[in-house]
């Protein structure tokens, strides 16, 4: 039986007397997308940093590729696309440096670039199509330029884990379908995704797999399954049994600016 790409077994974390989990245990293969749902409060940031060994649990054990979470991450294995609202986007770097941060892991001691740290960069940026902006403030980037330009980090990296929070919240529509295309390429890679989403109604065509997160997992399968009304009503109360999943608002179609909130995120928010 091969090694799980993640393994969390029983994972309880307390933040003073707040249980942020309970006893949570997830299993993910290598080279699947998966895509974690939860309301707001039920974990879903603190599952990411216990994976990422930024948060000690108080109880369970945590494994990457078999490994700790601190070497993994040491080691240049996990990649992460943070929310917009946890970056300071006036810091003075370029997009290039942004991407560039993904080779420290293979620079020495004085983070002087290669040749070879150069053209990886270079190729990552192509990637995601982001090569002509490369020496732009990235604060001066649209949303779903910004999230592009994390992935690309992590495609530098050659990490074999990429940890994406909220990746759509906030992306215009070229944005979008340019993520959901390099996720599904980096999958077939051999890459490990998981990606903490409030887009209930893109799950299905992106994802192999879905979590519903309440503290603790409480169901892990295939999204239609998972996406069942009367599943989500377990973590998002019984108002999800009344109706369908909504359709998302009219998007832009312009790159700059940002998009207003689907309905499926005011769905989740209210539950």
């Amino acid at each position: 039986m091969s090694t799980p790409a993640i393994l969390v077994e029983n994972v309880t974390v307390h933040y003073g007397e707040v249980l942020a989990l309970d006893s949570a245990s997830l299993s993910l293969d290598a080279a699947r997308i998966c895509g974690l749902i939860g309301m707001n409060g039920s974990g879903k940031s603190t599952l990411f940093k216990v994976i990422m060994g930024m948060v000690k649990p108080d109880a369970g054990t945590v494994l990457i590729g078999g490994q700790s979470p601190s070497k993994a991450r040491k080691e240049g294995g996990i990649g992460y696309v943070p929310q917009s609202e946890d970056v300071d986007w006036q810091f003075p770097l370029s997009v290039r440096d942004v991407v560039m941060m993904g080779r420290y892991g293979h620079q020495g001691f004085t983070r002087r670039p290669s040749k070879a740290d150069r053209a990886a960069v270079d190729e990552a940026l192509d990637r995601v199509e982001l090569g002509e902006f490369a020496g732009r403030q990235i604060g001066q980037l649209s949303g779903g330029q910004k999230k592009r330009a994390f992935v690309a980090r992590g495609i530098a990296q050659g990490a074999t884990m990429m940890l994406l929070d909220e990746p759509f919240a906030g992306v215009d529509k070229r944005s979008e379908a340019t993520i959901s295309r390099l996720l599904r390429e980096l999958a077939s890679d051999g890459c490990t995704i998981l990606i903490s989403t409030h887009d209930l109604h893109a799950m299905p065509a992106l994802c192999d797999e879905a979590v519903l997160l309440m503290r603790r997992v409480l169901m892990h399968g295939a999204p239609e399954l998972v996406l069942q009304p009367e599943n989500l009503a377990m973590a998002f109360g019984l108002d999800v049994l009344n109706r369908d999943l909504p359709e998302p608002d009219a998007e832009p179609d312009a790159e700059p600016g940002s998009e207003p909130e689907s309905n499926a995120a005011r769905a989740e928010n209210r539950g």
